[in-house]
Formats: C-alpha cells, structure tokens, sequence
C-alpha cells in the first residue's frame, strides 16, 4: 500500500479532498497550516490541508532558523509575546527534539553599541524570568576575557564584555514537514502543489474552494465548513479574492542570510550582535559552515521567490567585517544565501524593524478566517487560538463538542525518542547502527538528528537499495534519503528534496551540483516525467542554485 503522505499519492489524495465536506480546510502549508492541520486533527475535525508550492516553501523554510525567546522583542516592550514564544520553544523541544537543539548564545558588549553592561545584565534577567528558562540554562555575564575565549574572532578594541544565553536552533523546514507528517498520521489530508484558485459560496458564504492542481491542471472543488487563510505571504490574495481585504493589510518586509564555509569563517560560538546602525544580527556555526544574518528592508517584489540582492550581501559582509574584522569577508566567499519575507501586520509610520511580530486574526463577513503576521516559535498557540474559534463557531451549529488544545503532549512525526531527557542517549544508540549498517560516522549522526524516530525507517531503504544507489551514482545515504522523502514526505521535485527535506542547497550546496544530475534522473523515471518536464525540473534547480550565490541588482517593485 501507498503511504498516504507519500509523492505518488498526492493527485489521489487531492481528489479525495473532493470526495465529502470537511469540517475544516486550510490555506496554507507552512508552519502556521500545519500547526493547525495537527492541533484541529487531533481534536476530532476531518482536516484538510492544501498548499499551492511545496510544504515551507514561503516563509517557513527561509527564516533565520531559531526557535528564540524573543529577546529582541523587548526592545519593543512586546513582554506578553517574550513571555508566550519563550514558553512555546521549550515545548517544541520536549516533543522534537531531533529538530530543535539549545544553542548557547554570545551577545557582545560594544563600547557605544545598543546595549550596555547594565541594560544587557537587566534584559537577559528580564528575559529568562518572562520565558521561564529553566535554571541551568539561565543567563551568564561575561567580561572582555571571558568573552574572547568563548568568541577568538571578536572585535577587541570597543569589546567590554558579552551576556551568554540560550536560544534554541531548528531546522525550520523540517519542523514544518514532521508538523504535518504527524496531522497526517492522525488522519488528515494535506497537498502540496495545490492551489486556492477560486472560493465557492453558498447564500454568501464561504462553502469550498475550487483548487487546482499545479503539476496536471486538473481543478477540484474541495467543500468545507470552515475555511481557514493560513497563507502566510499571500493571505491578502485570498482576502482579496474573497472580496475582505479591508482595515488592515500586510506589510512585507525581506530577510536575507549568507552561508560561508566553517573554514572561512571558523565561528566556535553563535553569536548575537548589534551593527553601527542599531539592527541586530545572528552569526550562527551550523554543519561545517557559519550563516549569518538577517537584514529586514520593506518589499515589494515576486513573493515566490525574493532573491538576495548587492545591497543585502554587501550589508551582511559589512556587519560581519565589522563584529569579526579580521576575517576581511567578500562577495566571493558567499557559498550560499536564502531570502524571506516576513508577513507582518502594517503600521503606519514604522520602520520595517519597528514593526509587531504579533499575530492577528481576521473573521469576514464571509466567514473566511484568516491569521496573519506571527513568529515560527510561537505556531503552535497560534493554531490553537484558531482551532478555538472554528470549534466554538461549529459548537453554535450543533457540531458535538470538542476536546481543547491537547498539541503541548503531542510529538511530531520523528520526535518519538524519549523526549528531550533521552535524546542524546536515542542519538548515540542510533548512530552506532548507521555505523555497523555501513554509513560514516558523519553520515549517522546527520541522519539520526535530521530524521529523528524515523530513523529505522531511512535505514531499512539504505539495506535494501545500496546497489541500486550505486548504479544510479548516488551515495546510498543520499539515496536512502531520496526513497523516504518521496514515499514518506511527499516529495515530488528536486527542488522539495535539495532545499525543504535536506537543506543541501544553502549548506551543502557542491552535493546539490554533484547530484543534481541523478536525483533528477531518478524522480523523471518514477514519475514518468516527459522530456520537457525533466529539463523544466533541472532548469528550477539550477536557477536556485544560480540565485543562492549570485545576487540581483535590485529587488523589483
């Protein structure tokens, strides 16, 4: 039997959404659709999810990949979202760990920088007491000394000092996919490739949407009785097509981030630092390489694709050059980069960095539900505050009553591992497993973090396929990797399996050029590609390839 989450089942899976009315479709499959396709799913509604790209294409695969606290957030005085998205990273922890790792952070002291001594003592304390850190990963006060072993690469002349705290890295996209991996296994349905094209109405209200296959053009109309606007970037689109773009809009503002080589830019120790100009930035070691970033400059260009131009590399290059002058950063050492958009709620008269990471929903006349503006950590109260809503509107038209919010104890698809307690011990059994199966030391421990439980699962296709790996040119590993993303992840292009299931092309992005050739290969043969579609597929890839590394002039308007 086919997976139901797997690539081959998509248009099977996208035609029986038409089949029987939802309680509850959403629009959107990035991590706020997702968090809601679990939270709704595992209280009862038959969900439904459909997703116009791939699972975290937007937004959800291109962020500076933390599940923070919010530090930065109270600059702005925001203490209740400090206090809501500090709280929700520790429980992200607890129920995947394998994609979330605490990740100790430097914040230098800079003679006439942002902050001072005193101010980053007073705002770290403040910090750890609104998102209740737990007491052993609690902020630490450094002076210059200290600091520089922790950090040789700092700056010494204006260094007083440094704050070290705890933040916690994810891998954004892949927290996305076991989010839905594990709606699905509740009973959800969820499509990538499938887009929101028309909205269907009875007696003026919202009923259904006329959905539309990306890769065969075939239309279904997909009913619902509720209907939730998750779309991140594009919510006004739907609220347009809905007819309720009305009082508040969205406010596009763009994030761009550098990958370079660890040997490059050999970072020991993540780093949070402010630039001459008063912006914060994150300089973070990951995988053999260091990324850095973010910028954050209004937008207004292609939502599906933002691009890093001279203006946001140059910016970075500076802002590093600045914190770590000895390093004399250029354009040529740029491997890789990502740009992403921040759906924030607009405000007159604030800069982009001004503007409120808060969430809002919006209810119209309709009935069209739509949240937009939020932060990756805090998904999951989002969707439980949305859940709220269209099980208390259903409750008033006679739907039984529903459990509440029950997302805080459920682990993600690959999170079944003891918990947060025994996931070095789950890490060090399995990795010894990939050894004697044949995979390198490096190899094992990348697969056990990146697929957590399911781990067993990637092992058993390594077995069985290893000559066939072989025959295609491709390292049993990668292949291994290929088999489980389309059978188990619903992978369907190269670009979902390079960028969004393995994060290669920004932090290995030589292995996307060496194995480009045969991945593509493989998935033409299974899907039974034309000639034309192929080429189109390696076209897509080789153009992210191109735009990861060279940069536009401009962004357009």
């Amino acid at each position: 039997m086919v997976a139901r989450f797997s690539g081959e089942q998509r248009s099977a899976n996208l035609n029986a959404l038409g089949q029987q009315q939802l309680d509850l479709l959403v629009i959107g499959g990035g991590i706020t659709g997702a968090g809601i396709a679990l939270d709704a799913q595992s209280r009862g509604m038959q969900t439904g999810l459909i997703e116009m790209q791939d699972f975290g294409a937007g937004t959800s695969s291109r962020s500076t990949k933390l599940i923070h606290g919010g530090l930065r957030y109270l600059k702005q005085l925001e203490f209740k979202l400090v206090a809501e998205v500090g709280k929700e990273r520790a429980i992200v922890y607890e129920n995947a760990p394998h994609v979330t790792t605490p990740e100790w952070m430097l914040l230098p002291i800079i003679e006439g920088g942002t902050y001072g001594k005193l101010a980053t003592s007073v705002g770290l304390l403040v910090y750890d007491l609104l998102a209740g850190v737990r007491r052993q990963e609690r902020r630490i006060m450094l002076g210059k000394e200290k600091t520089l072993q922790m950090e040789p690469l700092l700056r010494t002349d204006k260094l007083k000092g440094g704050g070290y705290y705890v933040e916690y890295r994810t891998d954004d996209a892949r927290l996305t996919i076991e989010t839905m991996k594990e709606a699905v296994r509740r009973g959800a349905t969820a499509v990538n490739y499938a887009k929101a094209d028309k909205l269907l109405y009875e007696q003026e209200k919202l009923a259904g949407v006329t959905v539309v296959d990306q890769w065969n053009g075939e239309s279904v109309n997909v009913y619902a009785k509720r209907i939730v606007n998750a779309a991140g970037p594009w919510v006004d689109t739907i609220r347009e097509i809905d007819g309720s773009k009305q009082g508040k809009r969205l406010h596009l503002t763009k994030g761009v981030h550098l990958v370079i080589d660890g040997g490059r830019f050999p970072l020991n120790q993540a780093t949070y630092f402010d630039t001459p100009d008063g912006r914060m930035v994150f300089a973070i070691p990951r995988d053999g390489k260091t990324y850095i970033g973010t910028t954050d400059t209004n937008y207004a260009g292609d939502i599906a694709h933002p691009r890093m131009t001279v203006d946001d590399r140059d910016y970075i290059l500076r802002a590093a050059n600045f914190m770590f002058p000895t390093l004399d950063l250029g354009p040529d050492d740029v491997e890789s980069s990502w740009s992403g958009l921040r759906p924030l709620i607009h405000e007159d008269g604030k800069s982009p960095s001004e503007l409120s990471r808060k969430d809002e929903i919006f209810i119209a006349p309709s009935g069209l539900i739509t949240i937009a503006g939020g932060k990756l950590t805090g998904y999951r109260k989002m969707a439980e505050r949305i859940v709220n809503l269209v099980a208390s509107q259903l409750q008033q038209e006679g739907h039984a009553a529903l459990p509440g919010c029950a997302t805080d104890k459920i682990r993600l698809s690959g999170g079944d591992v003891g918990g947060s307690g025994g996931f070095d011990m789950f890490v060090q059994t399995k990795i010894s497993e990939c050894i004697n199966a044949g995979l390198s030391e490096a190899d094992a421990a990348a697969t056990v973090r990146r697929y957590g439980s399911n781990t067993d699962r990637v092992l058993e296709l390594y077995r069985a396929h290893g000559e066939e790996a072989a025959r295609r040119g491709m390292p049993g590993v990668w292949f291994a990797s290929l088999l489980y993303g389309i059978e188990e992840e619903m992978v369907v292009s190269p670009l979902d399996f390079f960028i969004r299931r393995t994060g290669s092309l920004y932090f290995n992005i030589a292995a996307v050029r060496r194995f480009k050739q045969p991945v593509t290969d493989y998935m033409a043969e299974r899907f039974g590609w034309s000639d034309s579609q192929k080429a189109s597929q390696l076209q897509a890839l080789d153009r992210h390839i191109r735009d990861a590394v060279e940069p536009a002039a401009v962004d357009p308007t």
